[in-house]
């Protein structure tokens, strides 16, 4: 237990301490996310927080993590490692979809063939269990880069990804501690005890923003969380912190950022633009236009996720077809209410 608690207090002290500097760099050499028609910020603001967020995090595992029980540390890393690379350079100097595509998919193939962060199921979805090798190859590289994106896509307003991975971390760093995985939980709380620290400098006024560094991070090792949750259901089934429906309740703890981002992309195709087209119909722009601050609207969605995986988990028990309709019509329909209120409140201030 104290692994973890140093862990999330050293990445917490590091990423505390670096942010300062990092944020002072960024003004003097003009490292600046701009305000625009889709940004909800309005002034010019550092966007280099993820450096802050990698370094606290890469350091405490490092640290803390005991190797002697976590042979594939080294090829997490590795992925780490590209993902940083790849968002550090598209902060400075913006690269095209498709270089990112392909470094997602390099970082997503050294988890899935080098650390075996691999999906082995269906889980009952549809009645099918055990399938072929290439098929949980393929699930599992799409599942690590969809979670990847989805919290990049939703890091639009002050405090939001950090709340939320946040959340995610500390849900699933607490479970992976009860289930003895404490290698993973030291994995969840240096990250946690990052993002902590980076909330104190993004919440409003926020001085600096995680940017594409910190959003493909979180989103990396959320995905990771997210499959080794799913995963030791099928080796821990005698003990009593199992869930039944596990992968409905690991859609549940990541909800918002997934079903945001299916959304968004389903509303893109059926206008006839490509899905990766930027546009203002993500969750967090519905709250900011029913005339929420930053900070409310961050507030709402942090308790609506919270609300959903405390649904998911007294639902258990209806199988996880059925959890997961259940999670994804009651979504869909809480965003249809509040698309209408926009509406709504539209129409009002115009007549």
């Amino acid at each position: 237990m104290y692994e973890i608690i140093l862990a999330f207090i050293t990445s917490f002290a590091l990423t505390y301490l670096a942010i300062p500097s990092i944020i002072h760099l960024a003004i003097k050499k003009n490292l600046m996310d701009e305000p625009g028609d889709r940004r909800s910020h309005k002034v010019s603001t550092p966007s280099l927080g993820g450096i802050g967020i990698f370094a606290g995090t890469l350091f405490s595992i490092i640290l803390w993590t005991p190797f002697n029980y976590f042979g594939d540390l080294q090829y997490i890393l590795c992925s780490f490692i590209i993902i940083f690379l790849i968002g550090a350079k598209d902060d400075i100097d913006p690269i095209s979809p498709s270089k990112k595509f392909l470094g997602e998919l390099f970082a997503a193939g050294i988890l899935v063939f080098r650390a075996n962060i691999r999906l082995t199921s269906l889980y009952g979805f549809f009645g099918i269990y055990e399938i072929p090798e290439y098929a949980s190859i393929f699930l599992s590289i799409f599942t690590i880069i969809v979670i990847i994106n989805a919290f990049n896509l939703i890091d639009g307003i002050n405090g939001l990804s950090g709340s939320l991975g946040l959340l995610i971390t500390f849900v699933l760093g607490i479970w992976f501690y009860l289930v003895g995985s404490i290698e993973i939980s030291i994995v969840a709380f240096a990250l946690g005890g990052a993002l902590v620290a980076f909330l104190k400098y993004n919440i409003t006024p926020a001085q600096i923003f995680m940017g594409d560094t910190g959003a493909l991070l979180l989103g990396l090792v959320c995905s990771i969380l997210a499959i080794k949750f799913i995963e030791l259901h099928n080796v821990i089934e005698d003990s009593p912190y199992t869930f039944r429906s596990a992968p409905s309740i690991a859609m549940a703890i990541l909800i918002l950022p997934l079903f945001d981002t299916l959304r968004v992309f389903i509303l893109r195709i059926v206008e006839g633009r490509s899905p990766f087209d930027p546009d203002r119909k993500h969750i967090h722009h519905i709250m900011i236009d029913l005339g929420l601050s930053h900070m409310q609207a961050t507030g709402v969605l942090f308790m609506t996720n919270i609300l959903f995986i405390i649904l998911a988990v007294m639902l258990q028990d209806i199988g996880n077809l059925m959890l997961l309709i259940t999670i994804l019509s009651l979504a869909l329909l809480m965003t249809f209410l509040a698309s209408g209120m926009v509406e709504k409140r539209k129409k009002n201030s115009s007549s």
